[in-house]
């Protein structure tokens, strides 16, 4: 039997909304900085298959250990998963020796509502 002690899980960090729906009115300086280091973040090809490999795994998270075939390098892959935080599209959690991202439901809603109105006939 082992002596090592798991850490307590994380709390996971909170997500901020990026901002209303584009046809609803101008976005402040604040919502248009937010969303735009959003929009950078999801312009990358690899950030981008990153992101949809969380969003769409099974049960809402998913390890790194299952998200890293990407076609880069281990290193790269946790640089792109440390952009994507940074922008505020993921959390994360330490379990033992394994990192596993989520993207809150907030997140897509919001992603979903900024651009529902854009997409409407005018």
């Amino acid at each position: 039997m082992s002596n090592t002690k798991v850490p307590p899980p994380l709390e996971p960090e909170t997500v901020v909304p990026c901002c209303p729906p584009l046809t609803e009115r101008p976005l402040t300086a604040e919502e248009a900085e937010r969303t735009a280091k959003m929009f950078k973040a999801l312009g990358d090809p690899v950030r981008l298959r990153l992101f949809s490999a969380v969003a769409s795994h099974p049960g809402g998270e998913a390890c790194v250990c299952d998200i890293s075939d990407v076609g880069v390098s281990q290193p790269t892959v946790s640089h792109h998963l440390k952009k994507l935080k940074e922008a505020g599209l993921l959390t994360s959690e330490r379990r033992g020796t394994w990192v596993y991202y989520r993207v809150e439901p907030s997140v897509l809603a919001a992603m979903g509502q900024l651009l529902v109105g854009a997409s409407a006939p005018a």
